[in-house]
């Protein structure tokens, strides 16, 4: 009972021929997946289009082909093999709203011909591979593939590859569990590294790689994966579970001899007395998902009586008992229409992806991140290509990979540039980011907007056009030219004597903002605003930061070897210009807040995570502001909700449904408090 809204259901199949090209597209991708691990459609696509196959076969029953691959485990598709299962199994059917549910639920209860009684579990769904595996009196003989469901493939040789299945349990017990096999982030990242240096193309996304992982035999190296059981059952008529165990007593039971499951993932494992109160923990779930260490596609729910599972039932490919409700793509195809290079306001050379409109978690997604020229060509990436795009909550699109498979006759690599995109200069390609050989001259308008910038030097109506004017004329060579321009000069860039006033008032107020934003408009490589507060607070002083060491820079928290030494360089190459910023009269000291000052502030030991628009006495407050105030107040500011977030500053949600941000907080007991609550909290410290 497959349940799509309307939005996903678009591209239903209405006649014969669409059908009958339909179920090819559904083979050729099922077996691209099973087959080399790289589908030639995304999960989002795949969903939709066999939605709309099942959507025709039910309408027109008599004309269904009789090799349709939509009543199979995996669609036919996976390689069977010649081990059989000790019992089926099965792959679970989708919903894809709180409606789908509810039918979900409605379907349980008329199977049972009452409300269940025994609660249900609530778990994620690892995104990965279903595997079964075997122990023997606590050591493992085998681990098998779902294939048909009935039969799968013998992929024991990964054994001692897999984290969270071990080669031998804490007792020597005789068991099949069932999970999933799925690469973490990190495992991903490190598969890929080890597939360049063997000169082997890198993997799309983590689900399909590990699809490929479990069945290579002659690989050169060794890929490590992570499992989470989901389940278990009798291996060989010898009981390991005691009778009508429940689904979570069964999961325990699993952790308590050394095997992982969805109970030790971060998301949990979750016992609710009703539907509702799963939907709640789905809500919750999704709200954590871009922080999980692995992918997940959805929440699976299932009934935790044993006894009421077998009232359910099962079907000819899924169990009745659950579901699994799916999330929105955070993860899809699209084309690589181009590449275009810029030049940061540091001298990078920053290559984006421009790609055919996708929509990916909630929003249309036409750009994306591509690192730098040594990914493009590790990466394989041609003009034409269909790419695997990644994004999830609030994080840059990036491309992952191309599905070469789909690589159109002719297409071309991506042209790295000869020369700087910008000034048409030579380029330093010394390292895997190339700059501009002039470096910061490149951009030097574009680092003189970022200094002028509110959240830097607040140079308000400092913009595009008068900056342009100002380094054409060559009155502005640095940020430091600024402090020195003249009533003349500001007339002749603004061409009105009233508005050079005006950016004079404003620069001569700048002159006594605190060191932490003078600092962060210099542009030095790997300093953002709040880089820039935590270097200005550790030092105190312009004077101890140009004589700090690599050592002395790695005790600024968020500092390490790599990025040390390079802060140090640029802090020496920029004395001529902070040379003449101090002969200008700017302020070169941080003021101390309660917690540089040792003070206790009232967040003095706390992390605040900041989510909305502020309003009440913080109405005018930015992040940056936020940010400053809660560091003025002793607290460090956070960027997402987790378990070492102290409070949660929150406007409540117009339409009554609470943010992600703020659905986690809940889950995790933060306190959450609204911006005239958090007003009060820290009132000393408003400006």
């Amino acid at each position: 009972m497959t349940t799509l809204p309307a939005a996903q259901a678009q591209s239903a199949v209405s006649s014969r021929t669409e059908y009958e090209a339909a179920l090819q597209l559904l083979r050729d991708a099922s077996r691209s997946y099973y087959g080399d691990g790289d589908s030639i459609l995304d999960d989002a696509a795949y969903d939709q289009l066999r939605h709309s196959v099942r959507v025709w076969e039910e309408e027109n029953p008599a004309e269904v082909s009789p090799d349709s691959p939509t009543g199979l485990v995996a669609d036919g598709a996976a390689p069977v093999g010649d081990v059989a299962h000790t019992a089926r199994l099965l792959s679970l059917d989708n919903v894809f709203d709180s409606v789908g549910l509810i039918a979900w639920g409605a379907s349980v209860q008329r199977r049972l011909g009452r409300e269940p009684q025994g609660r249900f579990t609530v778990e994620p769904k690892i995104d990965g591979a279903a595997v079964a595996a075997r122990y023997r009196d606590g050591r493992l003989v085998q681990i098998i593939t779902r294939g048909d469901g009935s039969h799968g493939e013998d992929i024991s040789h990964v054994i001692g590859q897999i984290d969270g299945l071990p080669e031998q349990l804490a007792e020597p017990v005789t068991v099949e569990v069932r999970g999933e096999v799925a690469f973490t982030t990190a495992q991903f990242e490190t598969a890929n590294e080890v597939r360049l240096a063997h000169n082997a193309q890198v993997f799309a996304n983590p689900r399909n790689g590990v699809a490929g992982t479990l069945r290579a035999k002659d690989r050169p190296y060794r890929l490590q994966m992570t499992f989470w059981a989901y389940g278990a059952v009798e291996l060989d008529a010898v009981a390991f579970l005691p009778s009508g165990a429940a689904h979570a007593e069964t999961l325990s039971a699993v952790a308590a001899v050394g095997i992982q499951t969805t109970a030790d993932s971060a998301a949990g494992l979750h016992v609710v007395a009703d539907l509702a109160a799963a939907q709640e923990r789905v809500d919750a779930i999704a709200a954590m998902r871009a922080e999980l260490p692995v992918g997940i596609d959805g929440v699976v729910i299932k009934m935790n009586d044993a006894a009421e599972q077998a009232a359910a039932g099962v079907g000819s490919r899924f169990p009745h008992w659950a579901i699994a409700v799916k999330l929105p793509a955070v993860e899809r195809q699209t084309v690589l229409e181009q590449v275009v290079w810029e030049v940061g306001r540091t001298g990078v050379l920053a290559p984006t992806a421009v790609l055919a409109p996708v929509e990916i978690d909630g929003s249309t997604v036409t750009r994306a991140t591509l690192h730098n020229p040594a990914d493009i060509r590790r990466r394989d990436l041609h003009i034409g290509d269909t790419v695997t795009v990644y994004k999830a909550g609030d994080i840059i699109p990036r491309v992952q990979g191309a599905v070469v498979q789909l690589r159109p006759e002719g297409a071309q690599p991506v042209a790295l540039p000869e020369a700087c995109p910008n000034c048409g200069g030579a380029i330093n390609k010394a390292q895997e980011r190339w700059r501009c050989a002039q470096g910061t001259a490149c951009a030097l308008p574009a680092l003189i907007e970022y200094a002028a910038g509110r959240e830097m030097l607040d140079i308000d109506g400092l913009g595009k056009t008068y900056v342009a004017a100002l380094v054409a004329s060559g009155d502005v060579t640095d940020v430091a030219d600024l402090f020195t321009l003249t009533a003349e000069q500001l007339t002749a860039a603004s061409g009105s004597a009233r508005r050079a006033t005006k950016l004079a008032e404003q620069i001569e107020a700048a002159k006594v903002l605190p060191l932490s934003r003078v600092f962060c408009a210099l542009g030095i490589l790997g300093t953002g605003r709040s880089m820039s507060r935590r270097i200005a607070r550790h030092f105190g002083t312009m004077d101890a930061i140009r004589q700090a060491g690599a050592a002395a820079m790695q005790d600024v928290e968020g500092i390490g070897p790599e990025k040390a030494p390079v802060i140090v360089e640029q802090v020496a190459a920029l004395a001529p210009v902070i040379d003449k910023l101090i002969a200008a009269g700017v302020n070169m000291a941080e003021p101390q807040d309660a917690s540089a000052a040792g003070g206790a502030g009232p967040l003095t030991g706390k992390v605040v995570v900041v989510t909305g628009k502020m309003t009440g006495p913080l109405a005018a407050y930015g992040r940056a502001e936020m940010t400053a105030l809660i560091e003025k107040a002793g607290g460090r500011a956070g960027s997402s909700v987790n378990a070492k977030t102290s409070i949660l500053v929150a406007a409540p949600s117009s339409g009554g449904k609470p943010s992600t941000k703020a659905a986690k907080a809940a889950e995790l007991g933060v306190e959450v408090r609204t911006p005239e609550a958090f007003a009060e909290l820290v009132a000393d410290y408003l400006a």
